[in-house]
């Protein structure tokens, strides 16, 4: 195992949903009643923190903290089915971690499963297209050579997800699994996870083939602008 990969996937999709669900609490408390203006914070602050988590760990795993990720770079080559085991279990760990830092870092339960319904075909279109979109945006930075650029890609992508995407763009089964432990703004209820893992993981598989037909020389054919 490589464990400077295992821990930095762990810290960093902890510090990830520490992020996202702590500022969805810090929102509904600064902003009651304002479901736009909550948005908005846990939006700025989500990206905030996905940009300077892979600039701090990019180089130590990549800087996946989804198991999406991880699974196009194992169907694109870039891992082994062991490794991507690995960084998913590291992922998925550290997610629930997260979770439970971020509650009890606003004295609520440390785990306190969520009530909140998100169902319905839209929310599924939603997560496939903000999954494969995310992906796609994550390899065709890496694919055209640009690699240097992808916290700030991801980071501008989640923002704008977060709004484009009925579902809000959770697109990550890590981040889907650990919010099912959190009561609060960014909580699913655990009976309507699996069905956005399904997309998600759909989502990430269908983004592959696609940007190997956009960037068939990895960065070989740099756009310019």
């Amino acid at each position: 195992m490589n464990w400077r990969a295992f821990l930095a996937e762990f810290v960093g999709t902890a510090a990830l949903l520490a992020g996202v669900v702590g500022s969805g609490i810090m929102a509904e408390r600064l902003s009651p009643g304002d479901v736009g203006l909550q948005l908005l914070q846990n939006a700025i602050a989500t990206a905030a923190v996905l940009v300077a988590l892979i600039l701090a760990l990019q180089e130590a795993s990549g800087a996946h903290f989804n198991p999406a990720v991880t699974l196009a770079a194992r169907l694109s080559g870039g891992l082994s089915t062991r490794e991507a085991l690995e960084y998913t279990v590291a992922q998925i760990t550290g997610a629930i971690v997260g979770v439970c830092l971020a509650n009890l870092m606003f004295e609520l339960p440390a785990i306190e499963i969520s009530t909140k319904a998100r169902t319905g075909p839209h929310l599924l279109l939603a997560e496939f297209v903000a999954t494969l979109g995310l992906v796609g945006v994550i390899h065709g930075v890496v694919r055209s050579g640009r690699a240097h650029l992808a916290a700030y890609a991801v980071g501008a992508y989640i923002a704008g997800a977060y709004y484009f995407t009925s579902s809000t763009s959770f697109a990550n089964p890590a981040v889907t699994i650990a919010r099912t432990l959190s009561d609060t703004f960014a909580g699913i209820a655990p009976a309507n996870a699996p069905s956005f893992i399904v997309v998600q993981l759909l989502g990430a598989i269908a983004a592959v083939p696609l940007l190997r037909r956009i960037y068939p020389n990895p960065a070989d054919e740099t756009p310019e602008g």
